[in-house]
């Protein structure tokens, strides 16, 4: 017997052996595990723990409001009600996910594919699956909420446009901040999710109309349920921006050009401040403040038209017959023509082997300066631009602001193109040649210019040839009406042109709206004097053989564009205008009688009745 207890104690040392190396490296990977949990992963846990208890909810700003520059409101903020769900609540109550959906009519796979995409979503951070529902949702949701552990239904600031798309181009539009707008954004650090300035006023004014977003920390049961509020923090709104458009001055400009397409800017010539712009057609800005779907996007973006585009300061096109203006400057400022140097019009130019023809078949005969801008006279300035030679006519044009942006603060401004023969060296490597000057010198040929370009041309002369920054916004305002910020009228330069030559063109715009013969005669008030210039760009060339009366049969996309600038009173210039018909035949007959309204406006004029035609300005309805 004691041997064998002798045996078992022996078999039990050697037991015992294995057991206190088996003790030690089962303590031993327990005390490793732990120093990893604490150690490595101490604060990521910490933080894990405390948002399964503790969440923080934001509470984002209400944005800066913009108002015309009576105070009249354009843009502001309403509430909202958008519905998120927290995906780690999810996994302990999956049932939450189907029930959401089926009150709101979403499938369970759109609601899981918003929750996927979310990649650098922080752990127990909410995620958005529906914006502003109605009430009957929010009633549905509310009444069922103790059920739907992990469902919120939270209260946010939606950006309002009351007119529709009432200078849509101008304000802009807002869309969520996306990856490469988080990455720049140091300075003013935006959240997943946030509402961020994309195009116009919005965007450009960005710093100014957001404010400084609050939170909240609320307390959660371990089902997700909300238990009470631990502290919070009060959002600040944005400021108020007083733009520099009259509400009632684009609202007439806009009606003014019905179904058609196009552009129209309205400036004040002495202090720069843009009082309309209008880009049609445009779209609503509300389409992209309530997140704007897939299938009205395409429709946007492949729009023929081009609604998205701000054509008042993108859109290039040819100058057409307005830019006759600067070729007359050139003539008079080089001396080579004066007000009296006479040229012959047959109806057209014979040069090379090839007939450069004016807009009135018979020809106006032996006609000078005045009565040439008067009635448009192409073969007249096509005279004049030989003479005067392309690089003489290029300089005059950038005196003007022609061939660079003017510096609005508005994104994506487009320069122009104003040619010279360096300017085609350096682009296609072969020379100029004399015949493309009779072109450029009516406003065709490689010559680009963007509305507001056309715009300040006529506002520099009108203003004694000084150029003011176009400007769109005039001041910046706290909530409690303090001034933050003005912008008082900036000048740029003043055009190197005498008065004299300044006097005689401004003459001859007073004459082309109000002499019996004058192509903008349907411009003409009875109260004041107006003064300016129709246009007629040519978007393809025309055959030798082709009439005029052929261009109402011709493709859509193939007729001419109507261009017609202005200022008035003619003594004493308060509004110049720039407007721009796509597609729209002459600027006399499309382009005018559109200026002619929001002049009458702004100036607080009865509107006339339209002028009875005479016999002889029938045929001005061809003129360019």
């Amino acid at each position: 017997m004691m041997e064998l207890n002798t045996q078992r104690m022996e078999d039990f040392k050697g037991i015992y052996k294995y057991l206190l190396v088996f003790v030690g490296v089962a303590f031993f990977l327990i005390f490793i595990r732990l120093w990893f949990l604490q150690v490595i992963k101490g604060s990521e846990l910490r933080r894990l723990s405390e948002n399964n208890c503790i969440r923080l909810r934001e509470n984002p700003a209400d944005r800066g409001m913009l108002l015309d520059r009576k105070g009249r409101i354009l843009a502001h903020n309403r509430p909202s009600f958008e519905v998120y769900l927290v995906p780690e609540d999810l996994k302990i109550n999956p049932g939450v996910l189907i029930k959401v959906g089926a009150m709101l009519n979403m499938t369970q796979g759109e609601i899981e594919e918003k929750i996927k995409a979310q990649k650098r979503r922080a752990p127990f951070k909410p995620v958005k699956i529906k914006s502003d529902i109605d009430w009957n949702e929010l009633a549905l949701l509310e009444s069922n909420r103790v059920h739907l552990p992990g469902l919120i239904v939270d209260v946010r600031p939606r950006r309002a446009y009351d007119y529709g798309d009432l200078a849509s181009h101008l304000i802009g539009y807002l869309g969520e901040v996306d990856e490469k707008e988080l990455k720049q954004s140091r300075e003013a650090p935006y959240r997943m999710g946030a509402q961020i300035g994309k195009y116009g006023v919005e965007y450009r004014w960005e710093n100014d109309l957001r404010g400084v977003d609050g939170g909240r920390q609320i307390e959660v049961d371990a089902l997700g349920r909300e238990i009470r509020p631990i502290g919070i923090v009060e959002p600040f709104p944005g400021n108020n921006l007083f733009l520099t458009i009259d509400l009632d001055l684009q609202r007439t400009a806009e009606e003014a050009y019905q179904d058609k397409n196009g552009a129209l800017i309205a400036m004040d010539p002495k202090t720069g401040y843009i009082l309309a712009m209008v880009s049609k057609p445009s779209f609503e800005p509300d389409t992209f403040a309530r997140n704007i779907l897939p299938e009205e996007w395409k429709s946007l973006v492949e729009n023929p038209y081009h609604p998205l585009q701000n054509k008042g300061i993108q859109g290039q096109y040819p100058a057409g017959s307005v830019f006759k203006i600067i070729t007359a400057i050139a003539g008079l400022e080089s001396g080579m023509i004066t007000p009296d140097t006479p040229f012959t019009c047959t109806g057209a130019f014979h040069y090379g082997n090839r007939d450069f023809r004016c807009w009135k078949e018979g020809g106006h005969g032996a006609i000078s300066l005045h009565r040439a801008i008067v009635e448009s006279c192409d073969s007249y300035f096509y005279q004049v631009g030989l003479k005067v030679g392309v690089d003489l006519i290029a300089h005059y044009a950038n005196e003007f602001g022609l061939g660079r942006a003017t510096g609005i603060s508005l994104p994506h401004e487009k320069q122009g193109t104003v040619p010279s023969s360096s300017w085609k060296k350096k682009r296609f490597g072969v020379p100029w040649y004399s015949g493309e000057t009779l072109s450029f010198s009516v406003g065709q040929g490689y010559l680009n210019a963007t509305p507001l370009q056309l715009l300040m041309l006529i506002s520099g002369v009108a203003n004694a040839g000084k150029l003011y920054l176009p400007q769109v916004v005039e001041k910046v305002e706290d909530i409690y009406g303090r001034k933050l910020k003005e912008y008082p009228p900036v000048e740029l330069r003043r055009a190197d042109v005498s008065e004299k030559t300044l006097q005689i063109v401004q003459e001859a715009l007073r004459g082309a709206i109000n002499d019996p013969h004058g192509t903008g005669w349907t411009c003409a008030l009875k109260e004041v004097k107006v003064a300016g210039k129709t246009g007629t760009a040519q978007v393809v060339r025309m055959p030798e053989n082709f009439k005029k009366e052929d261009r109402n049969r011709m493709p859509l996309k193939f007729r001419d564009h109507a261009w017609f600038v202005a200022y008035a009173p003619f003594e004493d210039p308060r509004i110049s205008i720039a407007v721009l018909v796509e597609h729209g035949g002459f600027g006399a007959s499309a382009a005018a009688p559109i200026a002619k309204k929001v002049i009458e406006k702004y100036l607080n004029l009865n509107p006339s009745p339209p002028l009875k035609m005479t016999e002889k300005q029938s045929d001005l309805d061809y003129a360019d």
